[in-house]
């Protein structure tokens, strides 16, 4: 892309994953491939990323031609005049974190990229997560905190992202910025005024029930 992240130039790969639409693409502004609830999250990746690149978290995401997983890094490109643009390299996981049949299954207003897996990013590795392991998400504005039993990770999707494509019948929100899944928790307590869970986690966390969802998380625990 040039230094106003118009798309000047793309491989063989982005040509396959764009399939006809690829020939148009040259010419267009990057943001405009992506849903609007996404932009931001790219402009913030464009925004920081720098040159020469120091190996940032990459970015997960869908894009909407057609719709996919996709693991997005971005580095400044310099010349001997400086700044030339900008490389934006993508790996398409959307084999390996969507379950198809779970998709076929879904009407086709409900169809949004089911995901089983969880693309993470780990000392400059990408690893592969089974929801089955995960325990609760933890909102950080574009980006989410994962916790399983023994780790606490970055997931590169929001929390907004993660309800809209998870099972939502083992994970619940508890709190706006916690999604749980519940058959990980340990107690259920009163602090302060405050309801709280205690989740299975390397830190076992407490997680503070708002009162929206104070009777649908003792319902789910067989309190009420």
């Amino acid at each position: 892309m040039d230094n106003n992240n118009i798309i000047v130039a793309m491989n063989g790969v982005a040509t396959e994953t764009f399939g006809n639409r690829s020939g148009e693409l040259i010419g267009q502004e990057v943001l405009q491939l992506h849903p609007e609830k996404s932009q931001d999250k790219v402009s913030f990746l464009l925004e920081q990323s720098t040159c020469p690149m120091e190996s940032p978290p990459p970015m997960t995401m869908m894009i909407n031609i057609p719709e996919r997983v996709l693991l997005v890094k971005v580095a400044k490109m310099c010349g001997n005049d400086g700044l030339m643009g900008t490389c934006m390299v993508f790996y398409d996981l959307t084999d390996l974190t969507i379950t198809q049949s779970q998709e076929e299954e879904q009407p086709d207003e409900e169809r949004s990229g089911r995901l089983y897996k969880l693309p993470v990013y780990k000392n400059k590795q990408i690893l592969l997560v089974d929801l089955r392991q995960v325990n609760a998400f933890k909102a950080e504005g574009h980006y989410s905190t994962l916790y399983t039993k023994d780790d606490n990770l970055l997931c590169n999707l929001s929390l907004s992202d993660l309800e809209r494509r998870l099972d939502l019948t083992k994970f619940v929100r508890v709190h706006r910025s916690y999604l749980v899944n519940l058959t990980s928790a340990m107690a259920f307590e009163k602090v302060d005024e405050q309801y709280q869970l205690t989740i299975e986690s390397k830190d076992q966390i407490r997680i503070p029930i708002s009162r929206n969802n104070l009777a649908k998380v003792k319902h789910l625990l067989g309190l009420a």
